[in-house]
């Protein structure tokens, strides 16, 4: 037996040195295109591997920006071919939370240690991706080129807490979606400190700060207008899509004027921003800083009290990066932020008061999100720091944030009545505080506008005994797009499962309506009915689902909305400047603004 571990450990180790060897051969190359003439030029695009029908244009670049400005024209280069088979850098960003993220994802997935050895050391070996402060590319996967009818366009903000990410993932290059009739498009945008700090010396040149990498995101859009009919799309059917801190994009630009017709229909998985509350140069609540004051007390160690915004801008890059990682703790406020130009109002306020783009919409969140959070959290709440100690102090301090009764409610309902039941309630608490209300909130607001609106829950769990996660953040992405995450087990429940998903995702930026022969009726959201369809094996239909919780934490989402609105104006500054203008080349509003 020993000698049998033995030669089974050295199978592994030469699999694993073998894996390592062919992954780090560069990838073959795509058989090219035909040259293609958009707006900036001639380009040539790539054959896909798996699919010749498919063809894939890589790198574009959208727009082009200076450090903590707007977005501004992208380059042109005319006749001469631009080759558009790799992609082009990711922005600059951290790389340790991602890490730790993926990391935590296969601890929890309940893999066999031999197994996760494999995972481990398959990311390890992969390449480290190219990285610029210029990073405004886009990419555009499509098999309908030179097609008799234009296909709708489906265009992915990626996720990352804002911090993160890119849309050259590997995640997210995948031919399902495509396959079903649609021109897939993913994007980059700038990220953390370089996407949306803001600081007295850059507002007082520009008239704003912050708010630069939902710029870039309405600057994408504004190119798919543009420029997708080249590739077979309807620009005049658009869906705008993503998950977590994109789908928190996607609620952003629907708060924003600035982004008013780009797009048609949406799409948001577990994430909403109606619960920000961070402005410009006010502080709206006792707990929530300024976003200038943030920026002033990041850069205080790089720049001295009198810099001017060029003097900001000289700052060099790997000094924000590791200024970042110092000062972790004040990286949840790189956000977009309220100051009047981009986004006038807090966006909770905008969705509850109807000043959102009222469109159909399919949204919803994952039955286990706060499984990957609590560990460090350990908070039922975003709204509060940890709640640990005896049961009667963790009893005081979630009274504290919710009021005496509420709090009493909330533990009854989770499970959260004794110290040995807290943490497992808490989990699940957190999951619906932080996604479950905000998507609930937003999709009823919208069904009540008249729009067609669908709420799903996705609920399913990894296949292994041994799996401590449930349907986790994030755990649809892969089933969205048809594809699984490597080396984690597929079943054929869940091969179905993602048929389906695929399905009703581009049936829903077909005709906003996700229903179709061959799925399972999906019934539409109402406030009255409240019905959500969980996304599992088999799909099945809910009313009310977890409707007590949600309107418990709903009261509070509206009260804090309430308390902002009390110190902040509707429109805290005049809206007298596009900052994308010149992306869009609209002379006249340009000179309008002047």
């Amino acid at each position: 037996m020993k000698r049998l571990s033995i030669v089974l450990f050295f199978v592994l180790v030469a699999g694993v040195a073998w894996g390592w060897f062919k992954l780090n051969q560069p990838a073959a190359p795509l058989e090219r295109t035909e040259p293609l003439r958009i707006a900036q030029g001639v380009i040539i695009g790539g054959v896909d591997h798996d699919n010749p029908d498919i063809q894939v244009y890589n790198g574009l670049p959208y727009a082009t920006a200076q450090r903590w400005s707007a977005p501004d024209i992208p380059p042109q280069w005319g006749a001469i071919p631009r080759d558009s088979r790799t992609f082009g850098p990711e922005c600059l960003q951290g790389r340790d939370s991602l890490a730790g993220f993926v990391d935590n994802i296969l601890k929890g997935n309940g893999l066999p240690w031999w197994k996760r050895f494999v995972a481990e050391k398959y990311l390890a070996a992969q390449p480290a991706p190219q990285e610029s402060e210029s990073c405004l590319f886009l990419n555009v996967r499509t098999g309908n080129m030179g097609g008799a009818e234009p296909a709708p366009v489906m265009v992915w903000i990626h996720g990352g807490a804002h911090k993160a990410g890119s849309g050259s993932s590997s995640f997210y290059q995948a031919n399902g979606l495509v396959e079903k009739g649609v021109v897939l498009v993913t994007i980059n945008y700038r990220l953390g400190a370089l996407g949306y700090l803001a600081h007295p010396a850059l507002t007082e040149v520009d008239g704003t700060s912050g708010n630069y990498g939902l710029l870039d995101q309405m600057a994408a859009l504004k190119w798919v207008r543009q420029n997708i009919a080249s590739f077979g799309g309807d620009p005049n059917n658009v869906t705008v899509f993503g998950e977590s801190a994109g789908a928190g994009s996607v609620s952003e630009l629907m708060a924003s004027p600035m982004s008013a017709g780009l797009f048609d229909k949406v799409i948001l998985e577990s994430g909403s921003s109606s619960g920000n509350a961070i402005h410009l140069s006010k502080s709206p609540l006792a707990s929530v800083r300024s976003a200038e004051d943030v920026g002033t007390e990041f850069l205080s160690t790089l720049a001295p009290p009198a810099a001017t915004a060029a003097d900001l801008r000289a700052i060099p890059a790997a000094a924000i990066i590791s200024r970042a990682k110092v000062r972790s703790d004040l990286g949840d406020y790189f956000l977009p932020v309220v100051d009047g130009k981009v986004l006038p109002e807090m966006i909770g306020k905008a969705i509850r008061d109807g000043n959102v783009p009222h469109l159909p919409m399919l949204a919803g969140y994952n039955a286990d999100e706060g499984t990957l959070f609590y560990d460090d959290i350990r908070s039922p709440t975003l709204m509060a720091g940890p709640m640990v100690g005896t049961l009667e102090e963790r009893e005081e301090a979630l009274a504290d944030v919710f009021g005496a009764n509420p709090a009493k409610a909330l533990q009854s309902l989770y499970g959260m009545e004794s110290l040995e039941t807290w943490d497992r309630g808490a989990v699940d608490m957190l999951g619906d505080d932080v996604f479950g209300v905000h998507m609930r909130f937003l999709g009823k607001h919208n069904a009540d506008t008249g729009q067609p609106t669908w709420m799903y829950i996705f609920s399913r769990v990894p296949p292994s005994k041994h799996q401590t996660l449930g349907a986790y953040h994030a755990a649809e992405v892969p089933f969205v797009f048809g594809k699984p995450f490597p080396l984690l087990p597929v079943t054929h429940s869940d091969e179905k499962l993602a048929e389906t998903m695929m399905t009703y995702w581009t049936n829903f930026a077909k005709t906003g309506n996700p229903n179709s022969d061959g799925v399972p009726v999906w019934p539409p959201y109402t406030s009255e009915t409240d019905t959500w369809m969980e996304l599992h094996y088999p799909l099945e239909p809910h009313r009310e689902l977890r409707a007590r919780k949600l309107d418990i934490l709903e009261e509070k989402l509206n009260e804090r909305i309430d308390m902002v609105t009390e110190v902040l104006a509707p429109r805290d500054m005049a809206l007298n400047v596009d900052p994308l203008a010149a992306v869009s080349g609209d002379e006249e509003a340009v000179a309008d603004s002047n």
